[in-house]
């Protein structure tokens, strides 16, 4: 099982996730020392390595500071099953809604189909050689002949004869064309495996809730139809290829070892925790009581215990929960005093600067400025914007934060689609050039007047 590649230092995590995101040292700490703590219990022998616990984390801090983007990052980086949640949809168990366990079944069917991504890379080569045989015989279907009252299958390889003026069989001859690609835009029709639909189970507790595969089972009794197809072959090759694939993979090992790799290396993202936290101290009648309830909920699952999912029994001991929410109203101390002592690592991120938005403008392998240009570029349009006016948009983007509502980084999207808006509606119909240049008179000109007022500014920035 792929963990974490043992030259990934903390601080080479960390560097990972400068590629991405900006500032926020404190929280890529935290984030990279639990991540190698997961590598180094690996490597504890003997029975002391199952009583080693993740260091749960909370991230607390203001919206688009970068708190989901961490986790994410994190996730990819150590190839680990990743789900991000949302604790405002969940509801105690007895209220109609998601229950706290299904976020687990989550994170199994995405390590479920990461494995199966994984073993079909590993079996596209077989998979691959197979499809090719199939379309060969279409193209050059057996010859039957009959002997002494009996069919005898003929293969039209076993049966040289002369094609182009050599001797060779059709069917090899056919094999090279398709090597050289000289038979890719011919249709050819084939069959494919349509799968049975299974049954539904309506009602508040569905077939995953109930932990059983009703599509599975359903699926295993009626037998799987066979739909015609007619496309090109090298549209035909990759569908075969696929079924041919999925018949190469055993199953049942790719789904024991999602099960281990959600159980050692699963990696859970609950966000907006701060809206199930208790009303600090106000009496707890009404919707409190269904909040605490959900964080009762969510205690046994973060501490460690087994749930049920179509796939098997899983163990949540040692998956990483991180939770994050802006703390606004409630206080981290608002959360039961349990489920607080299972997120021990408490990490503030700040507030950005202006500073930090002129990194984020430009600094990022995905930075906005970047993606914007790339866009454009596919036009034939080449888009380039000022030193002055990227830290023109900085400060109005700070500015907005400060006056309106402080929505971070995401307030630099709304402010990039309002300035190039012209620009983006007008290529190519409108405007011709083929080089666009963004300078501070040009974002002032375009921005100024929808920051001086102040109610037009809420609705558009």
């Amino acid at each position: 099982m792929k963990l974490l590649d043992k030259e990934f230092t903390p601080s080479e995590i960390v560097n990972e996730l400068n590629k991405y995101i900006i500032g926020q040292e404190d929280a890529k700490r935290a984030v990279g020392i639990a991540l190698r703590n997961r590598w180094r219990r690996q490597q504890v022998a003997g029975k002391l390595k199952d009583e080693i616990m993740p260091n749960n984390i909370i991230l607390i801090g203001p919206t688009g500071v970068g708190k989901t983007e961490i986790a994410r990052r994190l996730a990819k980086l150590a190839h680990a099953p990743f789900v991000k949640v949302e604790a405002s949809k969940f509801t105690e168990v007895g209220y109609v809604g998601r229950d706290v366990e299904s976020m687990i079944r989550d994170l199994v069917e995405t390590a479920v189909s990461m494995i199966k991504i994984e073993k079909t890379n590993e079996v596209r080569e077989k998979a691959d050689k197979l499809a090719e045989e199939k379309i060969l015989d279409i193209l050059v279907p057996p010859r039957r002949t009959v002997q002494n009252g009996e069919d005898e299958i003929s293969l039209s390889n076993d049966n040289p004869e002369e094609v182009n003026g050599h001797k060779s069989s059709a069917r090899e001859w056919m094999r090279e064309k398709l090597a050289k690609g000289e038979m890719e835009d011919k249709l050819i029709e084939f069959d494919i495996a349509q799968p049975a639909v299974g049954m539904q189970i309506l009602g508040p507790l569905g077939g995953d809730e109930l932990g059983i595969n009703i599509q599975e089972i359903m699926g295993n009794m009626m037998p799987k139809k066979k739909k015609k197809r007619k496309t090109k072959i090298s549209e035909a090759r990759e569908l075969i290829a696929q079924e041919e694939a999925q018949k190469l993979i055993d199953m049942d090992a790719a789904q024991r070892e999602a099960i281990q790799r959600v159980e050692q290396s699963g990696i859970v993202f609950i966000d907006e925790i701060d809206k199930i936290a208790g009303s600090g101290g106000k009496s707890t009648s009404g919707p409190d009581v269904s909040r605490e309830g959900v964080q009762r909920d969510l205690l046994p699952i973060v501490e460690g215990s087994t749930v049920n999912t179509k796939y098997g029994s899983v163990k949540t001991d040692h998956i990483l929960f991180i939770a994050s929410g802006a703390f606004h109203v409630a206080k981290p101390s608002d959360l039961i005093p349990e489920l607080q002592g299972r997120f021990p690592i408490r990490v503030e991120l700040k507030s950005l600067t202006e500073d930090d938005f002129v990194k984020i403008l430009t600094l990022p392998q995905n930075a906005l400025l970047k993606q914007y240009a790339a866009l454009l570029q596919t036009e034939g349009v080449e888009l380039e914007f000022s030193e002055d006016a990227i830290f023109e948009i900085a400060r109005i983007a700070f500015l907005v934060n400060e006056q309106v509502e402080n929505i971070g980084a995401r307030r630099l999207h709304t402010i990039l689609s309002t300035l190039l808006d012209d620009i983006l509606f007008g290529v190519p119909d409108v405007m011709e050039a083929t080089a666009v240049k963004i300078d501070a008179d040009k974002v002032k000109k375009k921005l100024e007047s929808i920051i001086m007022n102040r109610d037009l500014s809420k609705y558009i920035l």
